[in-house]
């Protein structure tokens, strides 16, 4: 992240191969990239190996011993490895490319922290499964500097997944920002909305699962970092609500006209259908070992009661604060707003989460109690959602009270330079 900031204005801040091979798909096919494709995104991916292989070499000299590219453990193979390298790299190289090269998020300072997010996401859920690369440089700089023990099946392997993901993200780029490949000004479609509400809430729970399987010591931090870091790559194009609780409240507020009935539900489908995904692709990668695991319910001896007030809670919180940051022109950030989001799921998952497990989110609960027994399923779920639409419901109310004044005093025609000197005022919601 701090590398990006420092650099990113001299070379792009690309240090990744995939992300420099998303961006020449983009300049190829007619995107907002320009005089990338030839010699110099190879030169690119030749100073950026070597760039890994230099470090790899570094520590190996502090240490007297290099790092393994492969996977974790002897029970996960190619096919789990492979999956969650592509799938990181995606998230990478498509959140690089939605902050740092759309049209409708330039200009903004939060770009480094939105990329630096997704290795953060992905380090904690995926790294303990794959050891977290999602980028070339490092797969072949960590296995080329551990001579003693390379072995040429891995870093390569790694390596390809990796430009797999690269090229995927360039792909959906093109298809959620078509606006950006035509001269013409356009606004999202309803099913582009529909797949970015698909695509921000899928990584959101499979980072869940991820982290809650790996044990993770910083899961509510990593689970907040691929939220955050989604919010920021897709708000412009459908609000980034990822959350069937956080789009009832939208729709309830009455602050957002363009969210209809049918468009919610559309939001609600959309979201779901990504929690069911996700939680089948972190079965997939930890197989068995999933069913009990992930099961949706209170923590040690705590009840259904403990579990409504925390659920209840922290998804008020977390649907209030969108309302005022993303919503509210009074109190709306135009470069805060996903870190602070971000923030309730920290707060919310380090508090709460091992009372109820810390959804505050109906896919969530959906994903998480989708792999364990069938009566527990249908019993969870219903209640969970429960609580957290009641927690949407209440942030409404709230909502309401404390910020009456955007109404009363006609302050949805605010200007920049009331709301924040020297940044563009995007809507959100």
């Amino acid at each position: 992240m701090v590398t990006i900031y420092a650099l990113g204005g001299i070379s792009g801040g690309h240090f990744n191969p995939a992300v420099t091979f998303a961006l020449g798909i983009v300049e190829l096919i007619g995107g907002p990239v320009k005089g990338l494709l030839g010699r110099k995104l190879f030169l690119y991916w030749a100073v950026q190996i070597a760039g890994g292989i230099a470090a790899g070499f570094c520590y190996r000299s502090i240490f007297a011993h290099g790092i393994s590219v492969g996977p974790t453990a002897a029970e996960f193979g190619v096919p789990n490895v492979g999956i969650l390298e592509i799938i990181y790299t995606f998230m990478l190289c498509f959140v690089v490319l939605n902050v740092a090269v759309a049209k409708e998020n330039q200009p903004n300072q939060y770009f480094g922290l939105a990329i630096g997010g997704v290795i953060f996401a992905g380090a904690y859920g995926a790294g303990a499964v794959c050891g977290g690369c999602f980028n070339p440089a490092v797969a072949l700089g960590l296995d080329i500097s551990h001579f003693s023990h390379f072995n040429p099946k891995w870093s390569p392997l790694y390596a390809l997944c990796q430009l797999i993901g690269g090229a995927l993200a360039a792909g959906v780029f093109r298809f959620v920002r078509s606006s950006n490949f035509t001269d013409a000004k356009e606004e999202p479609t309803e099913s582009v909305m529909f797949l970015s509400e698909f695509l921000g809430t899928y990584f959101l729970v499979l980072t869940v699962g991820l982290n809650v399987l790996a044990k993770s010591p910083a899961a509510g931090y990593s689970i907040a970092s691929s939220l955050m870091s989604m919010i920021y790559a897709l708000s412009s194009v459908s609000g980034a609500h990822f959350n069937p609780a956080v789009t009832l409240a939208v729709l309830l507020s009455g602050r957002a006209p363009d969210m209809t009935l049918k468009r919610a539900a559309g939001y609600v489908g959309a979201q779901l259908t990504a929690g069911k995904l996700a939680s089948m692709t972190y079965v997939f990668v930890y197989s068995d070992q999933s069913t009990s695991s992930t099961s949706l319910g209170p923590g040690g001896h705590y009840g259904l009661v403990a579990v409504g007030v925390v659920e209840v809670a922290f998804t008020f919180l977390l649907c209030f604060i969108v309302l005022s940051v993303a919503v509210s022109p009074r109190t709306m950030s135009t470069s805060k707003y996903g870190f602070c989001i971000g923030a309730c799921v920290t707060v919310g998952g380090n508090a709460g989460g091992p009372i109820s497990g810390g959804a505050f989110n109906p896919a969530v609960a959906l994903g998480l109690a989708a792999t364990g027994p069938f009566e527990h399923i249908i019993v969870m779920i219903l209640t969970y959602w429960g609580f957290q639409f009641v927690g949407g419901a209440l942030a409404v109310l709230m909502f309401r009270v404390t910020h009456a004044a955007d109404v009363d005093n006609g302050d949805y025609d605010l200007t920049k330079a009331d709301i924040e000197v020297n940044e563009p005022l995007k809507p959100v919601v």
